[in-house]
C-alpha cells in the first residue's frame, strides 16, 4: 500500500521522513517581486538570515555540483571547484538547475532531487544547531540540522561562502 503524502509535502519532506529525519516546516507567502528568495525567507520567518541556507547548482569538469552557502553572502565558485578536485565552476543555467533538480529556481532544495548530485555545504553551517534550506517549493522552507542535512546527501563542507 502506497504510503500517504503529507499535506504540503514535496520531494524534500518525503525524503526527510524516509530517512527519518527530524526536522520543522516553515512556510510564509512568496512575494513574486522579492529581489533575494533567501533573504525574503528569513524575513518572512523571523529567522536570522545566517541560518537561511541556498541551493546553487555549479557545472565543473567533474560535473554539476550543488553549493549551499548563507543566504547573507555568495558562493565562491573557485573554493567550490577545490572542494570537489574540479578545475573551474561556473554557475549552472537556471533552466538547467530546474531540469536536473524537478525545482523551480528559489524553490530548490538541495534534498529530494530528481538526481543525486555532489553536494557542499558551507562550513559554517557547522557551528549552528539548526539550519533552514527550501523545503522544494517558494514559501516552504525546513529547518533540520547540518549534520543530518549533511548524512542524508552525503555531501561535504568546505568554506565555499563569500561574505
Amino acid at each position: 500500500m502506497a504510503k500517504k503524502k503529507t499535506a504540503g509535502g514535496t520531494p524534500a519532506t518525503v525524503a526527510l521522513e524516509k530517512a527519518g529525519i527530524a526536522f520543522t516546516v516553515h512556510t510564509y507567502e512568496h512575494d513574486p517581486g522579492a529581489s533575494s528568495y533567501g533573504l525574503e525567507a528569513a524575513e518572512a520567518l523571523g529567522l536570522d538570515p545566517g541560518e537561511v541556507f541556498k541551493t546553487l547548482l555549479a557545472d565543473t569538469d567533474r560535473g554539476t555540483v550543488v553549493g549551499i552557502v548563507p543566504v547573507t553572502g555568495s558562493l565562491d565558485l573557485k573554493a567550490l571547484a577545490a572542494a570537489v578536485g574540479a578545475k573551474k565552476a561556473t554557475m549552472a543555467d537556471p533552466a538547467a538547475a530546474e531540469r536536473l533538480t524537478g525545482y523551480v529556481v528559489g524553490g530548490i532544495s538541495p534534498l529530494g532531487q530528481k538526481r543525486r548530485l555532489r553536494t557542499v555545504l558551507d562550513e559554517s553551517a557547522s557551528a549552528l544547531p539548526v539550519i533552514y534550506v527550501s523545503g522544494g517549493r517558494r514559501g516552504f522552507d525546513l529547518g533540520l540540522s547540518p549534520a543530518d542535512l549533511v548524512g542524508l546527501l552525503d555531501a561535504t563542507t568546505a568554506r565555499i561562502a563569500r561574505a
